[in-house]
């Protein structure tokens, strides 16, 4: 039996699913989450475009806030030697843990087929969790907030963007640091942008 043969199954009404999304909003306790979108392989902006689709898919998410794209050096690596990336960041509510955050980053990581033979190497995806409410944390599985957030500059100025009052947690205000990291090579592209899921 085929999965659209089963004749007790009914399309969901879509007044339904705008009451569960409403429901999934406002559940008890949503916490507040910074995701940083990375991209230099393939169509960068289609990738992270279904990203950021994927994120608000995730039952338990809703995306808040897309920055600008900003087109960036490779982070780590003679500028040369790949392509260079697409970044961007995401605000999200979510009412998942950050473990469970995590395994839905690296679900999207897979589905655009993610390699990772090699450190700081080329990629079609990168999803980061860069803060999950003001929980500092050391876990080698997940350490939060991420551990070299407060020095890229291709998080911390597409994050001030979304939010200007934004602090990284256990840091300091990412405005403040902002003013202590080079820009050079973080360029924002006003002829493309994402699109805030509705």
């Amino acid at each position: 039996m085929t999965p659209n043969s089963d004749p007790t199954v009914q399309p969901v009404p879509a007044s339904v699913v705008r009451q569960v999304d409403a429901a999934d909003s406002t559940l008890a306790n949503p916490q507040r989450a910074v995701i940083s979108l990375g991209s230099n392989l393939g169509n960068r902006l289609e990738t992270l475009q279904g990203a950021v689709d994927a994120l608000e898919d995730t039952p338990g998410v809703r995306v808040k806030a897309v920055s600008p794209v900003y087109e960036t050096q490779p982070w780590g690596v003679d500028p040369q030697s790949q392509p260079s990336y697409f970044n961007a960041v995401v605000l999200i509510k979510t009412t998942l843990p950050p473990a469970s955050l995590l395994e839905r980053g690296h679900a999207i990581e897979e589905a655009f087929q993610r390699e990772r033979s090699e450190h700081w190497g080329p990629r079609t995806i990168d999803v980061d969790i860069v803060a999950y409410q003001d929980v500092v944390s050391g876990d080698p599985g997940l350490t939060l907030p991420h551990p070299r957030a407060h020095e890229r500059a291709f998080v911390l100025v597409p994050w001030h963007d979304v939010d200007p009052e934004a602090e990284v947690p256990g840091v300091g205000r990412v405005g403040d640091l902002l003013r202590g990291v080079p820009r050079e090579g973080v360029t924002v592209r006003t002829d493309v942008s994402l699109v805030l899921p509705e």
